[in-house]
């Protein structure tokens, strides 16, 4: 007996209605920013933290960050002048060891 192809026909389980359609839920994409980095300076500024700002050509600048803004640092120097810098030539920024 030869058995071929064979479908398994069984009745529509909701009684022959056809199902509602599905809402598709899209994820919405990830904020543009997550304050990250106004948290990091902010939490730095109020604590008076020294740091170590690398410039892009290797000269490191040494003070405490006092205000932020989109494109700016400025940073208090004890023995030097303050200065206020693009974070466009900021290479990396850390805690100077005290």
């Amino acid at each position: 007996m030869e058995t071929g192809n064979r479908r398994l026909i069984r009745p529509p389980i909701n009684g022959g209605k056809e199902a509602p359609p599905r809402k598709v839920i899209k994820k919405a994409p990830p904020p543009e920013q997550t304050n990250a980095e106004n948290f990091y300076y902010v939490k730095q500024m109020q604590t008076k933290t020294p740091m170590v700002i690398v410039l892009k050509d290797g000269e490191e600048l040494h003070g405490v960050i006092e205000w932020y803004d989109r494109c700016c640092l400025k940073v208090n120097r004890e023995d030097e002048p303050n200065v206020l810098v693009y974070k466009s030539y900021i290479k990396y920024m850390y805690k100077a060891e005290t």
